[in-house]
């Protein structure tokens, strides 16, 4: 492996890549370290010592894709959760709108406008979120329980309001650009590239805090132990997300003119976790929902908000059960709005390629639902499983580390644009011969 990083950077343009990536990377991380304009900084350290944000909720997962920015109020405070957001409305919307869907099959050009959508979009929900995060950081609800949370934004004035949220606006279009430069020229894909580093950078010091809060050895005990399940969890993760099963197609031979076309046989190859990590994100902002009410509804924990307060928390039983019941139900709400069997099935019959032993047209379809429905059930499972990690680890711990670094969340994005990125480069080193990072 390590000969491979050799071979990666001897290569000119691959070198190029890869330097011009990592000089994104930076810029990126400098910008997630300053402070947005009419903030007092030092109030802001002082709560974010003491708060003790979880992994399950709102908050916490927004903190964690801006790599600690958010809690910060930097320039990037809201960094690609915005684009994020948008992209995944966007995926949603294409199955219900004619137009955009009509859009998605029009190739390249169809692509590039949907793609302008989404820069639309993401500007107008980073102004929404960061409007938002100033509400909260101007009242104090930002850091609940801190004795300076109402002084982290001094003067409270329009202006200087309007300017907070047009600085942290701008940051998010910025991220957004870095993004696209990265795809563009670089290694990978942008937007994965960046979210892999927010996550990767909020790790040292997640570990660093466990080994301090540890009693066993100094901490030395738990801080190895929570290192010994990390790798456990990402060789599970890396086993899960590479599983797939591969239906055979078999495309029939065609005689135009005089030559023959077809006589070939592939094969579809369906993930095991063919939904990602869309189901988490969306059962975690769903079950955040209802604390955010409560906390902007007053501090009056009489009758539902009371309930909320008691069992909606993180670590509770009924928030533990809730929350994995809605990853199952999003992993077959979104695997059923992401993958057409009927027009997968369309679309062989048109090329005249057929599974053996099923009728092309209708037949096919309602074999590749069934398919599709039994391997859904394993993987929303595993994706219920993985993110229920922090919790009990929370529990194991005695709840002294809120902060547990190798949660479902986080270690399925790593892994799987770890995953990706390395292809992408084994793919250019192949081109010249040389042996990839995986044997």
């Amino acid at each position: 492996m390590l000969t491979a990083f050799a071979r990666a950077f001897k290569t000119p343009d691959l070198r190029k890549k890869l330097l011009f990536t990592l000089g994104i990377i930076v810029l990126y991380r400098l910008g997630a370290h300053i402070p947005v304009p009419g903030v007092d900084y030092e109030n802001v350290q002082q709560c974010v010592k003491q708060a003790q944000q979880g992994n399950n909720n709102l908050l916490g997962l927004m903190d964690m894709f801006s790599g600690g920015a958010l809690l910060q109020i930097t320039i990037f405070a809201l960094g690609i959760m915005p684009y994020i957001t948008a992209s995944i409305i966007l995926q949603l919307l294409t199955v219900v709108i004619p137009r955009l869907e009509a859009l998605k099959k029009e190739g390249q050009s169809g692509q590039a406008k949907i793609t302008q959508y989404t820069r639309y979009l993401t500007v107008a929900l980073a102004i929404l979120q960061g409007t938002g995060l100033v509400a909260t950081a101007k009242s104090g609800a930002l850091f609940s329980g801190c004795s300076v949370a109402s002084q982290i934004v001094p003067n409270q004035s329009i202006f200087t309001i309007i300017v907070m949220v047009i600085t942290m606006t701008a940051g998010t279009a910025l991220v957004m650009w870095l993004g696209e430069l990265i795809t563009d020229r670089g290694v990978g894909n942008g937007m994965s590239i960046l979210m892999f580093i927010s996550i990767a950078a909020g790790f040292p010091g997640s570990l660093w805090a466990i080994k301090e809060s540890g009693k066993l050895a100094k901490g030395w005990i738990e801080f190895g132990t929570v290192i010994l399940i990390g790798f456990v969890m990402v060789a599970l993760v890396v086993f899960v997300e590479q599983a797939q099963r591969r239906i055979p197609v078999q495309y029939a031979k065609r005689m135009i003119g005089r030559r023959s076309y077809g006589g070939t046989s592939t094969y579809i190859p369906l993930k095991v976790n063919q939904a990602g990590v869309i189901p988490v994100i969306f059962a975690s902002s769903l079950l955040y929902i209802p604390i955010l009410i409560v906390q902007f509804a007053g501090s009056g924990a009489t009758g539902w908000s009371a309930w909320v307060q008691q069992h909606l928390v993180d670590g509770k039983p009924i928030h533990t059960v809730v929350y994995f019941f809605l990853i199952v139900f999003f992993a077959f709400f979104y695997v059923a709005i992401s993958f057409n069997p009927e027009e997968v099935a369309d679309n062989m019959k048109k090329y005249g390629g057929f599974i053996p032993g099923i009728r092309a047209g209708r037949p096919t379809a309602e074999y590749l639902s069934y398919v599709l429905n039994r391997i859904t059930w394993p993987g929303s499972l595993y994706l219920g499983l993985i993110a229920l990690v922090p919790t009990m680890a929370l529990a194991g711990f005695g709840g002294a580390n809120a902060n547990f670094p190798f949660g479902g969340t986080s270690i399925l994005i790593i892994v799987g644009v770890g995953l990706e990125t390395v292809k992408q480069i084994e793919s250019q080193l192949q081109q010249r011969n040389y042996e990839g990072f995986l044997r």
